[in-house]
Formats: structure tokens, C-alpha cells, sequence
């Protein structure tokens, strides 16, 4: 069991900002995720028996470094792993967390917990979604698979980096299905409404060589343990199905709401 869950993820809060109604409208305020209240590392969190909630690096002059010791976020929402988007500040925010915790709990015990953390990359949707398809320049230098492999790429060395800091358990998540989220069926002009296929053919390529990019990390870092998570069939299923995972939907003027989920 992980004693810290740790969320790395290239973002840049100008391009997405998740600080505004309507993410976080169950807890009733704006949380900096782009969810209606909590995200998968902190139903992770509390899966383990830590806060069901990892607090934002940034925010850390609100939080104890004892409460960091448990679990931190260096993400925030809108990008990706390409540089013509990616906020590259999470990696030295990571290092600078480590110095100070050093600081305040020793050097063993700080490498205990560098050690012992979960450490769950998301990564990728963003590059799909907006730098291949809407943004002219990355098409025009690489194929879908050559893209696919520069992503990739960067984030494997972002994996070597963390493991030559002290991480050891390391989570590499899939891209989603993304050509069926709300924002590319809207923007769908040839069959309004419907999943842009494109964009999911991109995403599976994508998965293809994360997968097999986790294998080689696991047989080229000894004392490491990368685990490749599915999360583009898990979607896609919730997607096909949707009555089987939501009980009841309420529309109202301003969105609508999940009342009751059934898993």
C-alpha cells in the first residue's frame, strides 16, 4: 500500500482554467479539476486510506508539509506532453517537493516516502485534441504514428526522471476515447452530434506504444514497477452503456446532474 499518492501530469492552467462553475459543482465550489467534484487519484487516495482529497502543489502554502507527506498533485487541467502546450514546471516542482521534504522529516525517512508513493501519470489527450487536429504544425511534421511515438518518447524520459528521483510504483494512463467527449461531438461537422473517429483510431495508436513503451521501463528500471492502465476501454464501455452506470439524470437550466450512479 502506497503511503503518498503523488499525480504527474503536463498542464497549463492558461489554457484550460477548471476554476469556474460548472467543475466542482457537487462539493459547491471550483476545485481546479475538471470534474464535477473529485478526479481518480483521489478516489485512489481514499481507496488507500489517505485524504479523499490530494491537494494541489501550488496550494501548499495552505497545506502542512505532513499533509503533502501523504499525497501532492503537480497537475492542473489543459495540456499535454508537447512542449507547444506542456507546462514542464511538474518535474521541478517534484524536486523541490523532495527538498523540502527532506528538510522537514530526514533524508531516510523522506526517501521512504518518495519510495512508497504511487505515482499515476494521465497524459496525452490534450495533444491529441488540440495539437494534432486543431493546431496545423504537428501534422505537417509527423503521421498519426509518428506523433504517437514522440509522445510517448517524452514520456518515458519524464518516467526515468521520477525513478531517478526515489519513485518506484509507477501508473501510466491511457488516453480516453476523446473524439467522444462533449467538446470534439460538438465541433463533429460532418455527423454532428457523434464520436469523431479520427481522434479515437490517434488515441489507440497512442495506447498501443504507452503499453508496450511501460513493459520496456519495467525491464530497463530494476527496481521499478510501471503499470499501464486501460482507461480507453473502461470509457468506452460507460459510453456503449451508459443506463447501466447512471441510475438518474436531472436537467436543469444550468447542466445536468448525476443523482445516483450504479457500478
Amino acid at each position: 500500500m502506497p503511503r503518498a499518492t503523488v499525480t504527474l501530469c503536463y498542464s497549463n492552467p492558461k489554457f484550460g482554467p477548471a476554476q469556474h462553475w460548472p467543475t466542482g459543482c457537487y462539493s459547491g465550489v471550483a476545485t481546479g479539476r475538471f470534474s464535477n467534484g473529485r478526479l481518480v487519484t483521489d478516489f485512489i487516495s481514499e481507496g488507500f486510506g489517505l485524504p479523499s482529497s490530494v491537494p494541489a502543489y501550488l496550494d501548499a502554502a495552505s497545506c502542512t508539509i505532513d499533509q503533502l507527506a501523504m499525497g501532492v498533485s503537480f497537475a492542473s487541467g489543459g495540456t499535454g506532453l508537447d512542449d507547444l502546450t506542456a507546462d514542464t514546471f511538474q518535474l521541478e516542482y517534484f524536486r523541490e517537493y523532495k527538498e523540502r521534504l527532506t528538510v522537514a522529516k530526514g533524508v531516510s525517512e523522506a526517501d521512504e516516502i518518495i519510495a512508497g508513493a504511487l505515482y499515476y501519470f494521465s497524459i496525452g489527450n490534450n495533444d491529441i485534441g488540440v495539437n494534432y487536429f486543431l493546431l496545423p504544425q504537428r501534422r505537417a511534421q509527423f503521421s498519426p504514428p509518428e506523433y504517437a511515438a514522440f509522445l510517448v518518447g517524452i514520456a518515458g524520459a519524464a518516467v526515468r526522471e521520477v525513478y531517478h528521483l526515489g519513485g518506484r510504483k509507477i501508473q501510466l494512463t491511457g488516453i480516453l476515447p476523446v473524439g467522444c467527449v462533449p467538446a470534439m461531438r460538438t465541433v463533429n461537422l460532418h455527423r454532428p452530434g457523434e464520436c469523431m473517429e479520427d481522434f479515437n483510431q490517434f488515441a489507440l495508436l497512442f495506447n498501443a506504444e504507452l503499453r508496450e513503451t511501460a513493459n520496456k521501463l519495467n525491464g530497463e528500471l530494476s527496481e521499478a514497477h510501471v503499470v499501464y492502465s486501460d482507461m480507453y476501454s473502461l470509457v468506452s464501455t460507460i459510453i456503449a452503456n451508459p443506463l447501466k452506470y447512471v441510475k438518474l439524470i436531472l436537467f436543469s437550466q444550468r447542466g445536468f446532474f448525476l443523482v445516483s450512479k450504479s457500478f
